[in-house]
């Protein structure tokens, strides 16, 4: 990167920045790069600096996301705070950036007397994230109401795509390129935006019921398998509560692991495993990670526990 190229820049550009505090599990090493850019202008204009070799870990909330104890190589791209664009467009549409809270987008909906969105309320991350998953919650999934991306590629030029180029699935999203979102239309329906916050709130407040909040998790642990939920198999086969170090199965909602308080990494990511083997042991089912897993292991950390 060249002089003119740093002054140009308008973002924060950290050197061996932590990631614990940037996930919602609180544990991981460091980025060997960190860049929060200003604006959508200002990270394509990061991204046409940086050779095509360079590693890259996109990161928004930093929920469903476990970064190991020795880090990340290359450099992470911090979204959330950055990318913050929310608007409403003619035709019942919203255009929501990837740095946005899935959350914000379903009340701005709401706000707005759009309907069709209320489900996003319940996913702990950002658009960015919800679009590379297709993230889900109550029945509801992102890509049900996207009808354009925008996207930007490694040279940062930026691309304005069809939903319908995307190969999508349950927690699943195939791209044809090797572009990232950076933001979404979305098409909704009108309607009664007091219903839609009655519904949020109702929905939100089952979450708080029977999903373990406040406390330390990246939410959904694994996939549901077809035909049955992945929660179900977990207490089944005995683990509710079960704990490895500082990680442990949630008691509230067995498809939950949560850091007690002095979880590593590796604690966590023993777990998973633990509980993905202990279930196909008992019912024959390979559980899925939901979860994302980066980074590299800390050369002392042994294998998770202690």
């Amino acid at each position: 990167m060249t002089a003119e190229n740093l002054q140009a820049l308008r973002g924060e550009l950290l050197e061996n920045e932590s990631l614990a505090r940037y996930n919602s599990w609180r544990v991981g090493g460091p980025a060997e790069h960190f860049y929060r850019p200003a604006d959508l202008d200002d990270l394509t204009l990061f991204l046409s600096t940086l050779p095509k070799s360079e590693p890259l870990l996109w990161l928004g909330l930093g929920s469903n996301l476990l970064v190991r104890d020795g880090g990340v190589r290359g450099t992470v791209i911090a979204l959330s705070g950055a990318l913050t664009g929310l608007e409403r467009l003619p035709g019942d549409r919203v255009r929501a950036e990837a740095g946005v809270a899935c959350a914000k987008v379903a009340r701005f909906c709401a706000d707005n007397d759009l309907t069709g969105a209320e489900f996003l309320a319940g996913i702990p991350g950002t658009m960015g994230g919800a679009l590379a998953m297709n993230a889900g919650a109550w029945g509801g999934e992102t890509w049900s109401c996207v009808e354009t991306v925008e996207t930007v590629d490694r040279t940062g030029r930026r691309h304005l795509r069809d939903a319908d180029r995307y190969e999508v699935g349950y927690r699943s999203v195939i791209t044809p390129m090797e572009e990232w979102f950076v933001a979404a239309t979305l098409k909704l329906t009108p309607g009664d935006g007091a219903a839609s916050k009655a519904r949020i709130r109702e929905l939100l407040a089952q979450r708080a019921e029977t999903q373990p909040t406040g406390v330390a998790s990246c939410g959904s642990v694994f996939r549901n398998p077809q035909g049955d939920h992945a929660g179900r198999l977990v207490e089944a086969a005995g683990l509710k509560g079960f704990r490895l170090g500082g990680a442990q199965v949630s008691e509230k909602h067995a498809n939950f692991i949560i850091n007690t308080g002095d979880a590593t990494a590796a604690d966590l990511e023993a777990l998973i495993l633990h509980v993905q083997a202990q279930v196909e042991a008992r019912f024959g089912v390979r559980l899925e990670p939901e979860v994302r897993i980066v980074g590299e292991a800390a050369a002392s950390s042994g294998e998770g526990g202690r």
